[in-house]
């Protein structure tokens, strides 16, 4: 009994086994159907080497005007946006009271100033002695700085503007009484105008000042604005491990304003050459960047030895690279590529190594690089 159980089952599992590898015989001769991808070529580009930031317009000379004193506005000299030169009466307020005690005050050192003299001619006499003569003249002195003193305080009454620019908007009102530090109006001188912005450390010893920057205002679109770097802050921020940068731009049509926000460009060597590839190409993932290298596939011969027609005759193979700069739809190549490699373009996750394809680029995305606009 037990010499035929063990027949039975060695020749069931027998027989499995045999159809296992039957079919697995069968499955492997089945040609693998193709997939469609589309194609693109490893280019040789010429990069300029830049970096972009993001930064935000400041005045050169910028100014919210404040009441120095409480007082009542009795006239003002301006209107709002206008241009206004260094020096030029903004405002005044009600100085009546300080006129008069202008007036006392100047009265009273005139008075002291004569009996100073006085006094100096009885001294030069020997008629009194030396401390009373500099008793009159320290009292002279004093009214003489009392009278300064309230000189300016009724300048103080009186708001010019302290640079040359454009005033904003007026904020009050002849007649209205206002406290120290309400605010008046703002002053901003427009041309030149500055722009702040940060980079990071690794270009510290790349970028100097009189470097050339440019700049796109998403207020005026397909505008570019140039300058140039004025100061690099001395110090690296711990926090952010930036520095600070300022640069100057021309504005004589006065278009750039305070706090607008700007994309910048800050150039800071020679272009360089290197091989790029769209980054569709690019298979991402946690063990290395990869890409599919097509590649001329080895044909079947048929049973007449004649090598069939009817089978594509390309296929990819996964090649792992290493990855630099990103440029709009460009993607730097630093290793695993050389210039005249096609590589997939689209399709990426049907692929394997040694997988046929068949090339259909009609509907294949275009890549482009992001430059800036042009000059003008």
């Amino acid at each position: 009994m037990l010499l035929i159980t063990g027949a039975v089952f060695g020749s069931v599992f027998g027989l499995k086994a045999f159809s296992t590898n039957m079919l697995n015989e069968i499955v492997d001769a089945m040609p693998t159907p193709p997939e469609t991808i589309s194609s693109a070529a490893v280019e040789r580009h010429e990069w300029e080497q830049y970096v972009d930031a993001v930064g935000t317009l400041v005045a050169v000379h910028g100014a919210d005007l404040t009441a120095e004193t409480d007082g009542t506005i009795t006239e003002i000299a301006f209107e709002s946006g206008q241009e206004v030169e260094k020096g030029q009466l903004l405002l005044t307020f009600d100085s009546a009271v300080e006129q008069g005690e202008l007036a006392r005050l100047e009265a009273q050192a005139e008075l002291v100033e004569i009996e100073r003299r006085r006094r100096e001619k009885l001294y030069k006499r020997g008629t009194i002695s030396k401390s009373e003569y500099d008793a009159a003249l320290a009292e002279t002195n004093g009214a003489k700085a009392a009278v300064a003193a309230q000189r300016g305080r009724l300048a103080k009454k009186v708001l010019r503007a302290p640079f040359s620019g454009t005033l904003g908007i007026r904020r009050v009102a002849a007649g209205q009484y206002v406290r120290a530090g309400t605010a008046i109006v703002t002053l901003q001188a427009l041309d030149p105008i500055e722009l702040d912005f940060s980079l990071p450390e690794r270009l510290l010893n790349k970028v100097a000042t009189g470097r050339e920057i440019s700049a796109r205002i998403d207020a005026f679109p397909g505008e570019r604005f140039t300058g140039k770097i004025l100061a690099i802050e001395p110090k690296i921020n711990p926090d952010t491990r930036n520095f600070d940068v300022r640069a100057r731009l021309a504005n004589p049509e006065l278009k750039l304003k305070p706090g607008l926000f700007a994309k910048i460009r800050v150039q800071y060597g020679a272009a360089r050459e290197l091989l790029v590839v769209p980054r569709t190409a690019i298979k991402y993932s946690s063990y290395g960047d990869s890409v599919f290298v097509l590649q001329e596939r080895e044909q079947v011969a048929s049973a007449d030895g004649d090598a069939t027609s009817q089978e594509p005759t390309l296929e990819v193979v996964q090649r792992f690279v290493k990855l630099g700069e990103v440029r709009g739809d460009f993607v730097e190549v630093k290793q695993g590529l050389e210039a005249d490699d096609v590589v997939a373009g689209s399709g990426l996750l049907k692929l394997r190594s040694h997988v046929p394809v068949v090339i259909e680029n009609a509907l294949a995305p275009t890549a482009e690089l992001s430059p800036m606009p042009p000059k003008g």
